[in-house]
């Protein structure tokens, strides 16, 4: 088998129950404060702070593992105190992110709860003021639920709404709540996907939902210009998270790559949250990132 850091590198074909756990990840596991070498070398590089992020407060969904694992970690390495939400059978990997996060000397408050629930948002956004006496300064929407079905007639309604209820109410509630607390220069980064510009048919409620965010990104955007915050999106193409193994099935898994030949790892969709959270971005809002491993979008 390729390095997991070479183009035409298959990922391990494996099989979880959702929503994954990032302990249960086979080799290789996914990359949080390493960068894959875009050189010759096969051995990742150690992600290079700057301090672009000092003193700030954010607020992670789906934090436990993943892009939210990997967003947690670069925030703490650019001086930054996070919050993460996560599902509470993600205690373990809530934990390990809490561990690596303060390894680097910063704070991870964390809170299990289900976001499908509006009054859970509240508390997650009250929990955040709470901590972090008042200031937040960065909301990172990122909690997702996917599952495959191939056709519409076997989509059904109640996946229909889980998916809607996971992916896109809670965005949302959480920007709603959290606005009054943020000032000039705060930012929202919405999680959206590659599917929401692809389509892909085995992914309809998901892909309807990421179509949603991309534009409730834009629309808040307009809104909150004049206020001084910005908020963009993000639409990762395959990322090697926890997801894949708990909602993909073997087939897909085989297929799971990118034009640069690989998937990408949780740590390279991180340093594009990291510049849309920072004034390196300043004259960006109502955007959204593809880092999708080379595949050319509209829009």
């Amino acid at each position: 088998m390729t390095s997991q850091f070479e183009p035409d590198h298959k990922i391990p074909v494996t099989s979880q129950s959702f929503p994954g756990k990032e302990s249960k990840m086979p080799d290789p596991t996914p990359l949080f404060d390493e960068i894959p070498s875009v050189d010759d070398s096969t051995k990742p590089q150690k992600y290079r702070a700057a301090g672009k992020l000092e003193g700030k407060k954010a607020i992670i969904t789906g934090g436990d593992s993943g892009i939210g694992r990997a967003t947690a970690i670069l925030f703490a390495m650019e001086g930054a105190d996070s919050l993460i939400a996560y599902l509470p059978e993600e205690e373990d990997d809530a934990q390990e992110t809490k561990r690596r996060v303060e390894a680097y000397g910063r704070q991870c408050h964390l809170v299990a709860v289900d976001l499908r629930d509006r009054a859970k948002c509240k508390q997650v956004v009250d929990e955040a003021v709470r901590v972090f006496g008042g200031k937040i300064d960065i909301l990172f929407n990122n909690a997702a639920f996917q599952m495959m079905v191939e056709d519409i007639k076997d989509l059904s309604e109640d996946q229909w709404i889980k998916t809607f209820d996971t992916n896109i109410h809670p965005y949302f509630y959480l920007a709603k709540y959290v606005l009054p607390h943020m000032k000039r220069g705060s930012t929202i980064i919405n999680n959206a996907s590659i599917n929401a510009y692809i389509g892909r048919p085995d992914l309809l409620d998901y892909t309807s939902t990421k179509g949603a965010i991309i534009s409730f990104t834009r629309g808040l955007s307009n809104q909150q210009l004049s206020k001084g915050i910005r908020v963009n999106a993000i639409a990762p193409g395959p990322v090697w998270t926890p997801l894949i193994p708990a909602t993909m099935s073997d087939d897909a898994q085989k297929q799971f790559t990118s034009p640069m030949g690989r998937p990408a790892q949780p740590s390279e969709i991180a340093t594009c949250v990291v510049f849309l959270a920072s004034t390196d971005s300043s004259c960006i809002s109502g955007q959204t990132i593809h880092c999708n491993g080379g595949t050319v979008v509209n829009g």
